[in-house]
């Protein structure tokens, strides 16, 4: 009897009930919160990665016994250049494979929305609509926009 049911569930002319189509449209709206939150992180991250190689940047330039003063912690430190210098570098270096985790994390997030919006059969309200009317633009001969014919000889 599970076996008959999980067939037909897979089928999408059986309506679904009110709760099991408010379970799928929640589950769907976790898995997008999801992938919303990893786009946080990673924007966060890279502007820290940003900032990291502006101020590497600028210290390159600076003499390596020069005193210089770095937030650890909520607490200002005071160092030297040559000392900073190789713990940004490090952070950089972190930042960057963290970076590159999440991304590849944000795809699969990705492709995790996209199975299940199609294994459900969800339609996003708006952004069915802007492909129906771009595919109705594209089907309009390109000779005839913007052009005025007369038909006086």
């Amino acid at each position: 009897m599970a076996d008959k049911q999980q067939g037909e569930s897979g089928n999408t002319a059986k309506p679904l009930t009110k709760s099991e189509g408010e379970e799928i449209v929640q589950k769907f709206q976790t898995l997008r919160n999801e992938q919303r939150s990893l786009m946080a992180k990673i924007s966060e991250l890279e502007q820290d990665l940003n900032e990291h190689k502006i101020v590497i940047e600028t210290l390159q330039d600076v003499s390596p016994d020069r005193k210089c003063f770095r937030m650890v912690g909520g607490v200002l430190v005071e160092r030297t250049v040559n000392e900073i210098l190789p713990a940004l570098t490090n952070n950089r270096d972190q930042l960057s494979k963290v970076i590159d985790s999440l991304n590849e994390k944000l795809v699969n997030k990705g492709k995790e929305v996209n199975e299940y919006k199609e294994k459900h059969g969800i339609r996003i309200r708006g952004q069915d609509d802007i492909k129906e009317t771009q595919g109705q633009q594209t089907n309009v001969a390109p000779s005839t926009q913007g052009v005025l014919v007369s038909n006086k000889s």
